[in-house]
Parts: structure tokens; C-alpha cells; sequence
């Protein structure tokens, strides 16, 4: 037992059954761990080529103050990002609240009153939901007469016959999250984008095709603007802001649609030309910069605890050798007991708060309560180790993110060692 593991069984009171199940779990993911290493590669020189093409320099990481007018560094950001994922354009801004608002902007920039969109990879995300509406709620896209279908996932993926009932030539949109969200489907693939992005031009080139990527960036080798998304959006407290990001969201893909989720940012007529980037460029550039490194630490993490909490006999998902699509790793504690004793673990070993106790309860946006615990350096970060779920049956928690995977084992390794002590 070398250093790192005797130093976690003392901290965290394991038994010595259990600490040879956390060792064998680390010895048997070895080789999975090396397909991730050679992603982070990849992406690295994609990103490092995107900051050296567009002449990226120490001048462009100072803010703006104000109206942000001739911000320099805030509209070479965004032409890095275009580059990086293959877009006409990109919207990169710190008044992007969250992921959730970033798909705000473009479902409200996008769709006009009596437009019809289709969700074809099953029910959204809670808290998208609440946008949505479903009778006419104040301010959602119901209220404004916007119709809302949705086709539900098969086992293996989409669902191509329910597509092509669903989606007909008058349809506007067609969206695709491309995370699990609360659910035990497994994320879609880029190459599973693909073909459906190909279904959905076959009915008609010119509908709308949007990928929520919350969770995915960096994960594959390729992004869904590469494959024929028209649009996609994601935040940068998840992967692309690589730890660093202290706030912030974008929008991306062709011209026109950015352009019209950028007015509903701001307003008519100013769009993306206004919005000051006080002190967000440094660590946006620098977090972006960082990311594939960072999502790799967290994918290695992913896989461990896959590892080890099948070795201990409960359902997971992604397998840990399964091809993985996203960093989240969702895992099925079976008892609200379970999910309280696990979210308890990580919480102990979080860099800050590690004092908390974490309770469930209920929160804006969902329908059951929720319990989430992780002490991160930026406020709700999930691509810093975190971990939250609903407290419904069958009582799945779902595990994101991680700075480093020395930490998410040490973090699995305390809540594992919570959930079996008495």
C-alpha cells in the first residue's frame, strides 16, 4: 500500500476489506485511463493553435469597465472559441448566468410566437423545463404560445421512427441535450448526434438542429457543430472554464441564430457589442486554455468510482470501461440513507466547507427534493468535484468534475468509508 492510500485510510477510518477493494479498483482502471490521456493531447493543440492563430497576447487578458465598447480581449475570446468548436460565431460573456441561461437565450432568441420545437432525446433537464412551461406560466415559452413535443430515447438511442412522426417540415427546432441530466439513459455520442442531425436535415436542411453540450465539451475528439449542429451552448463553471472561470456562459454556432440569442442577452441593437468584461478574460482565456486538462482529471476520477462502487455491488453508469460521453457518473445507492451517507463523504473531503453537512431539500426549478454537496472554489461549479441528486427511487446520485483525480478518489475513498461504517 504505497503513501497516498495509507494516508486515505487513516483520514477516513476504512477497513482493511474495503481498502483492498479501493486498491484493486485503482490497479484495474489503469488501462482505461489512457484513451482520456490521449484525448486531453488532442484538444490541447487544437486550443493551443486557436490562441496562436488569432494572435491571442498579455494585452487581450485585461477587462473593460462600463459599456464594454471596443473591449479587445472580450471579442478575441470569442473568435478563439469559434475556432475551438468550429463556429461562425461565439457569444462568450460573464452575464451568462448559468448553463440553464445560455439555453434560455437561445429558445427565446430563436423561436417566435406559433413556432413548434422538438426535444428528441427525451424530457429536458429540471430546470429547463421551468422555461418551457407547460400551461402558459409567466414569462416561459408556453406562455408566448410556443409548442413543445418531445420523443423519448430508446435503449440503444434515438428514437428515428419518432423522430420522423414528430418532426415535419413546419417544425422550427429540433433540440438535443446531450448529457444524462436526472436520468439513467446514457449521454448521446457524437457520432449518435450525427446521425440524428442527419435524420432531422433529411425532413427538412433548414430546421434548427441545438445541442445542449453542458458536461461534453472536450470529452470526445470532436464538438456537435463539427458533426451539423447548427447551435450549441454550455456554461463555463462546467468544462470549457477549465476550474478557472469564475461565472460565465456561451452560445455558439452559425451567425444568425448567435446573433439572436446575443439581443435577448442585452437588446436590440446592441446585441453583442456591449457588456464589459471587468475582470473575466484573464481567467476565461486561462480556464479555457486549461480545460481538456482538467476534464481528463475528472474523467479518470469518473471511471474510478465506476470501478469501485460495482466491485461494492451497485449499479452504475458508464461501466467504467464503457466509452464515456460526458463526465458525469451516475450511480444507484439503492436508499435515501445511501445517497445522504455518500454526498456526506464528499463533502468531508471537499477543500472548502468540508465542516457542512450537506440535506437534502427542496430547490427552485425541480420537483423533488435534492441533496448536493461539494466544496468548490467557484460557486456551484460542477466540472470542481460535486455531487447532487433527486430524492426519488431508485435513489441514483449523479458525480461530476474533479481539479485533479487525486482528489475525486479521496472523495469517493471518504464516501464509500461513510456508507459502510455503522
Amino acid at each position: 500500500m504505497n503513501e497516498y492510500f495509507l494516508s486515505l485510510k487513516d483520514k477516513y477510518t476504512i477497513n482493511d476489506a474495503l481498502m483492498e477493494q479501493i486498491e484493486q479498483a485503482y490497479q484495474k482502471v489503469q488501462p482505461y485511463w489512457q484513451p482520456v490521456s490521449n484525448h486531453t493531447w488532442t484538444a490541447q493543440i487544437k486550443i493551443l493553435n486557436a490562441f496562436q492563430k488569432h494572435q491571442t497576447s498579455d494585452f487581450h487578458l485585461n477587462g473593460s469597465t462600463g459599456y464594454g465598447y471596443g473591449d479587445t480581449g472580450r471579442d478575441i475570446l470569442e473568435l478563439v472559441w469559434a475556432d475551438i468548436f468550429r463556429a461562425e460565431k461565439a457569444l462568450v460573456r460573464s452575464n451568462i448566468a448559468s448553463g440553464t441561461h445560455a439555453l434560455a437565450l437561445c429558445l427565446f432568441g430563436n423561436l417566435l410566437p406559433g413556432d413548434t420545437f422538438v426535444s428528441i432525446s427525451g424530457m429536458p433537464y429540471d430546470t429547463l423545463q421551468t422555461i418551457i412551461g407547460h400551461h402558459g406560466e409567466p414569462g416561459t415559452l408556453s406562455e408566448l404560445g410556443i409548442v413543445h413535443k418531445v420523443v423519448e430515447l430508446k435503449d440503444d438511442g434515438f428514437d428515428f421512427d419518432g423522430i420522423r412522426a414528430a418532426v415535419t417540415a413546419q417544425t422550427k427546432m429540433v433540440c438535443v441535450q446531450r448529457s444524462r441530466g436526472y436520468s439513467w439513459r446514457k449521454s448521446l455520442s457524437i457520432a449518435q448526434i450525427a446521425e440524428a442531425i442527419a435524420v432531422v436535415k433529411a425532413i427538412n436542411p433548414n430546421i434548427i438542429c441545438f445541442v445542449d453540450n453542458c458536461y461534453g465539451e472536450f470529452v470526445e475528439l470532436q464538438e456537435p457543430l463539427e458533426v451539423g449542429a447548427d447551435l450549441i451552448a454550455g456554461s463555463l463553471i462546467k468544462n470549457p472554464g477549465g476550474g478557472l472561470a469564475p461565472r460565465g456562459g456561451y452560445v455558439a454556432g452559425r451567425t444568425d441564430l448567435v446573433d439572436r440569442a446575443a439581443i435577448r442577452l442585452t437588446a436590440p441593437g446592441i446585441a453583442e457589442d456591449v457588456g464589459s468584461a471587468l475582470d473575466f478574460n484573464r481567467l476565461a482565456f486561462q480556464g479555457l486554455f486549461m480545460a481538456p486538462l482538467i476534464v481528463e482529471q475528472a474523467m479518470k476520477g469518473a471511471i474510478f468510482a465506476a470501478q469501485l462502487l460495482e466491485q461494492l455491488g451497485y449499479k452504475v453508469s458508464p461501466a467504467a470501461d464503457a466509452p464515456r460521453t460526458d463526465i458525469i457518473q451516475a450511480i444507484q445507492l439503492d436508499t435515501p440513507e445511501n445517497v445522504r451517507k455518500f454526498c456526506h463523504g464528499i463533502q468531508k473531503a471537499s477543500p472548502l466547507d468540508a465542516h457542512v453537512t450537506p440535506y437534502d431539500a427542496q430547490l427552485p426549478g425541480y420537483d423533488d427534493p435534492v441533496i448536493m454537496a461539494g466544496g468548490t472554489f467557484v460557486q456551484g461549479s460542477s466540472i470542481e468535484l460535486s455531487i447532487d441528486g433527486p430524492m426519488r427511487e431508485p435513489y441514483i446520485v449523479y458525480m461530476q468534475g474533479g481539479l485533479s483525480v487525486a482528489h475525486v478518489i479521496a472523495g469517493v475513498v471518504a464516501a464509500v468509508g461513510q456508507m459502510t461504517q455503522a
